[in-house]
């Protein structure tokens, strides 16, 4: 594989990544399981049923230059 052919397969994976998260939220839902997901700032408690409960507000986002790196504290 050359350069031009990674790069091209690599830009699929962000849209490879949310379908593979959309399915795993929505198989733990049908399985009788809580997911847990960011909503507006919150980060909210999701149940099979469809009711929510917010668990606590979440700290702004961070914006990250492509390839910065960051120290996690």
């Amino acid at each position: 594989m050359n350069e031009k052919m990674i790069g091209y397969l690599e830009e699929g994976i962000p849209e490879l990544a949310e379908a593979a998260v959309t399915e795993a939220y929505w198989r733990a839902l049908a399985a009788g399981h809580s997911v847990l997901k960011a909503e507006d700032g919150m980060l909210i408690e999701v149940h099979p049923d469809g009711t929510k409960k917010v668990i606590k507000k979440l700290p702004p986002p961070t914006c990250v230059e492509k390839g910065r790196r960051l120290e996690i504290k």
